[in-house]
């Protein structure tokens, strides 16, 4: 059975990220390149890591207008990520362009509320209702433009998948009981999001920092 957990290699050191991949090989279901590796690397640099035949999720979170998202997504085509991010609030015709620009075999999600985000920071950028309303409002939105799923906190992919029963949810802000969590607001164990109904687990530091990545993976999918 295929591991739900993707690593997320946040770094712009290429060898570095190429040595915890190696490491967790074994073990995880995939790795999650992001904004943080793209800038330093670039396509040649998620090519390089394509090399080791992991399921690769390119977490760009691409935010523009329809036309210059559906090109870019175009640019990416080559690399033929598993799965590739999107900001949900781009519409509806962006998230459309997108979907239509991908490589048949990658999942295009959307990204609703950063796990870094609460009631009071959207309130500051002027959303109402909190984060579960926004996610629910977004979700519905993703879904209607053809989107494969959407990346969502723990705390709301139970009441998403209720209507979004096929939806491929992407869960962050993972954390083991009692670990650190640093820079995340809305944070759940592994087990609790995978028993709501994540398709996907996002870890990056509790396993990349870990002295072992592989062991750290190890006992976080134990306990799963």
């Amino acid at each position: 059975m295929t591991s739900p957990i993707y690593v997320a290699l946040d770094t712009p050191d290429l060898d570095r990220a190429r040595a915890i991949a190696k490491a967790v090989q074994r073990h995880a279901g995939g790795i999650k390149l992001g904004l943080e590796f793209f800038a330093a690397n670039g396509p040649a640099g998620v090519a390089e890591l394509a090399h080791l035949r992991m399921p690769i999720f390119l977490d760009l979170k691409l935010h523009d207008i329809p036309n210059t998202v559906a090109k870019a997504v175009q640019a990416l085509r080559n690399l033929e990520p598993a799965i590739l991010t999107v900001h949900a609030a781009g519409g509806r015709a962006m998230l459309e362009d997108a979907k239509a620009a991908a490589p048949v075999n990658t999942k295009v999600v959307a990204v609703t509320v950063l796990t870094s985000l609460d009631s009071r920071d959207l309130g500051r950028v002027g959303v109402a209702g909190g984060p579960h309303a926004q996610v629910i409002r977004l979700a519905g939105l993703a879904q209607e433009a053809g989107l494969d799923g959407i990346v969502c906190s723990g705390d709301e992919v139970a009441a998403v998948r209720k209507s979004w029963k096929d939806g491929f949810f992407v869960v962050p802000g993972i954390r083991p009981a009692g670990g650190d969590v640093a820079d995340q607001k809305r944070v759940m164990t592994p087990r609790a999001a995978i028993d709501a109904g994540a398709s996907i687990l996002v870890i990056g530091r509790p396993v990349t920092a870990a002295e072992d990545p592989d062991a750290a993976l190890r006992a976080i999918s134990a306990t799963l």
